[in-house]
């Protein structure tokens, strides 16, 4: 019997202090053993080069290597390298130790096995199906990817914590086994009469010694075994008869023994389930009734011996566990019309205790018409006061906008940015007496100031905003939240980043609470949060932030809809930053082509996507493509924008960078000195665009060994600031190679370092 099972916890004793710190395997150095299988060993790992972090390293133990082993050795890691999920490990790398030893990289899941975690946090029926769907989804990846795992079980799910919530990952592929491809080039299939697994967990086909016929629904029965076990705290079979029996015996005693259903065992158990319930945090009678009926069903379905009886897939097996959840029929019982009763009250208690008060009290119902009519009559008033407040609004632009004093006018006329500017003061005086009205428009117009590039007049109105709709309207307020999104926004906007996570978290909590996870701001609000999280350099934790926000806003708009475009361009942001960059142009393409069937070609949104997709073109070395589109695109932006605004800029810092790797220094240094120029007379000298500016003049001075040049602009870097990714990474920037040697250079990166970013 083949059992690869992964220790997880505690680290293993290695042998002789410091023995495991002379180890590395390629650039990983070997900290500390984790755990071993029949196979490999798992070491806690840091890497260095070319960047530092700390992950799993899975390595052949030593003897090991034979050909069968280190096929099955190759078949995980292949089969994990196809995977992108995130209830799933993911592979980093992988190669062969100086002794010739396969070994492959792993992300680090620092987390507890399912069992483990669901017990200590005492989670509730509830919550343990929620993390069960979780598991569910992960494995189903996995089938679309033509894997079968062949070994799940609680101890190969760790859970771990991700913004407050646990979030399953699925390890140890090592018996995993390919529906329509090899896994690997010398994979080899299960050697005949030697089934795989862990017996507590396998299903009678994968028992079979001499069967090869397995397909996912074996997963189905494994993940029908752990829901057992995750509901009552035992196992279906006990361990003491599938242990060490012959695989004959084995199958036999699969196929024949019945388990008892779920609610059966918790009532057999001594104290009729009592340890099981408190860990679960209730009583042994109301957990058998939270088991018994729906969950029964559920558990028995997916571990029928007969897999053409089981759930067709893990997909129906989940989608059925949702059904129970939400108190709708499920698919694993007769649908009799009694049970459809059942289940159409217990989801509609208040409506149906309600109708029964109805038909039973006349008063009742005459109070109930009452508030009906309560209802409607505030709802009419409140439309009433939008139309009082359009109407006042109206007016008070038309005042705005209006110059009919000689005296005033002088033959002059108003331009759009003088309206906007008069309109911001008059708001002051013009709607004291309407605050609600005049924080509306002070958001309004701080979002506009935004938009302009003008962040320095934004923050005032945006705060007073803010600060308005919290006092007037309550902190969870749809007004409130939306301009709780804008204030985070320009957080951002001007660099404060980890104070725009920590204000967007509350703002994202807040919108849950009370909108849902469909409403448009929530999305928005956890948009704004993942762009905060993604502008630290924290790239994947983003990423699945923003393809959660993707996912549901297709759903809730449809796949195509205009309202989720801008998420899409940040989920392709969040691949461009790792580097993904076939993937983050895939997105920006269709995304251009529909701003350009909307919008048209000049409208600020098809400009962005326009220079996103440059910016792809630069990554993937088509320089000439990029430098094209960065032209068209500054033309325009300088047309609509004007010359001054941070977009524009930006157009040009990217079009400089095209030219540096195009070896046309001089020009990419002519366009930064411009930048920086404007930087420093519409936002100051220490602004972040400054400070990127002034960075990318330093390394064109260096690539052309202007070394003056480049000290002068260092030591303003040291005067007035650097934003703090540049400063982070400015050791390993290459272009920077012919200053490194240089003291005064040395010098001048160590007070960098030192100072605050601004």
């Amino acid at each position: 019997m083949v059992d690869d099972t992964v220790v997880h916890g505690e680290p293993v004793p290695i042998g002789p202090r410091g023995e495991s710190a002379r180890r590395s395997v390629g650039p990983y150095r070997l900290l500390r053993r984790l755990g071993e299988g029949g196979m490999g060993e798992v070491w806690l790992a840091e890497q260095t080069e070319p960047i530092r972090r700390t992950v799993a390293v899975k390595l052949i133990k030593a003897g090991m290597d034979t050909r069968r082993v280190v096929a099955r050795f190759e078949a995980e890691r292949q089969a994990l390298a196809m995977m992108e999920h995130p209830a799933i490990a993911r592979v980093l790398d992988g190669g062969s130790s100086s002794e010739g030893r396969p070994y492959f990289v792993m992300e680090l899941v620092e987390g507890e096995p399912l069992l483990t975690y669901c017990d200590a946090h005492r989670l509730t029926t509830r919550h343990r199906l929620e993390l069960f769907v979780a598991v569910c989804e992960g494995v189903r990846h996995a089938h679309q990817k033509a894997v079968i795992h062949r070994d799940l079980k609680p101890s190969n799910v760790l859970v771990v914590t991700v913004d407050g919530r646990p979030q399953p990952r699925i390890i140890d592929f090592g018996i995993a086994k390919a529906v329509s491809q090899r896994l690997g080039e010398n994979a080899l299939e299960t050697e005949v009469g030697l089934p795989v697994g862990t017996p507590e967990y396998m299903s009678p086909e994968q028992a079979d010694p001499a069967g090869r016929d397995v397909d996912t629904r074996a997963d189905v029965y494994s993940l029908g075994v752990m829901l057992y076990e995750l509901l009552t705290g035992s196992l279906p079979f006990a361990s003491t008869g599938l242990r060490g029996a012959t695989p004959p015996e084995l199958r036999r005693r699969l196929l024949e023994t019945d388990p008892r259903a779920p609610s059966a065992c918790l009532l057999s158990s001594d104290g009729g389930g009592s340890a099981a319930a408190a860990s679960r945090g209730t009583t042994p009678e109301a957990l058998v009734r939270e088991v018994r009926g729906d969950l029964d069903a559920i558990v028995m379905k997916a571990m029928e011996k007969e897999r053409e009886r089981r759930y067709a897939s893990v997909a129906d097996l989940a989608e059925d566990v949702g059904r129970a959840l939400r108190d709708v029929p499920v698919r694993a019982r007769p649908a009799s019309a009694a049970y459809r009763l059942r289940k159409y009250v217990r989801r509609h208690r208040t409506g149906v205790a309600l109708g029964l008060t109805v038909a039973l009290l006349l008063p009742a119902f005459t109070i109930a018409l009452a508030v009906q009519v309560a209802k409607v009559s505030r709802e009419r008033d409140r439309a009433n006061r939008e139309a009082e407040a359009a109407t006042r609004i109206a007016g008070f632009l038309s005042g705005i906008f209006k110059v009919s004093d000689p005296s005033e006018a002088r033959g002059n006329t108003l331009t759009a940015r003088e309206a906007l500017d008069r309109a911001a003061r008059e708001i002051e005086t013009g709607l004291v007496r309407d605050p609600e009205l005049q924080a509306r428009l002070m958001g309004t117009m701080g979002t506009i100031y935004g938009d302009l590039g003008l962040p320095a007049v934004s923050r005032p109105l945006l705060q007073r905003a803010l600060e308005t709709r919290t006092r007037l309207l309550g902190p969870d307020a749809l007004e409130t939240l939306d301009s709780r999104i804008a204030w985070g926004t320009l957080l951002s906007s001007e660099g404060a980043f980890r104070n725009a996570e920590a204000f967007g978290r509350e703002t994202v909590a807040r919108s849950l609470r009370t909108l849902g996870p469909g409403h448009r701001l929530t999305l928005a609000a956890q948009d704004q949060l993942a762009t905060s999280i993604l502008f630290q350099g924290r790239y994947p934790e983003a990423e699945a932030m923003l393809r959660e926000v993707v996912e549901v806003g297709q759903r809730v708009y449809g796949p195509d809809a205009p309202e989720i475009m801008p998420y899409r361009l940040d989920l392709a942001d969040a691949f461009s930053k790792q580097h993904r960059v076939a993937e983050s142009a895939s997105i920006r393409t269709a995304v251009l082509d529909a701003y350009r069937r909307i919008h048209g070609p000049d409208h600020p949104k098809t400009m962005a996507a326009v220079a996103n997709l440059a910016n792809d073109l630069y990554e993937q070395g088509e320089l000439a493509r990029a430098a094209d589109l960065q032209l068209q695109v500054l033309d325009s932006a300088r047309r609509v924008y004007g010359p001054k605004h941070p977009n524009t800029l930006e157009v040009m810092v990217n079009l400089a960078n095209t030219r540096a790797a195009q070896k046309a220094y001089a020009e990419a240094e002519r366009i930064n000195r411009e930048v920086l120029a404007i930087e420093i007379e519409a936002r100051g000298p220490d602004g972040r665009g400054a400070g990127i500016a002034r960075y990318n003049l330093i390394c064109e001075a260096a690539l052309q060994h202007h070394r003056d040049d480049a000290m002068r602009y260092l030591r303003e870097a040291v005067q007035y600031g650097m934003p703090e990714e540049i400063v982070r990474n400015i050791d390993q920037d290459t272009d920077l190679e012919s200053l490194r040697g240089d003291r005064t250079y040395q010098g001048l990166v160590a007070q960098l370092k030192a100072r605050p970013a601004p």
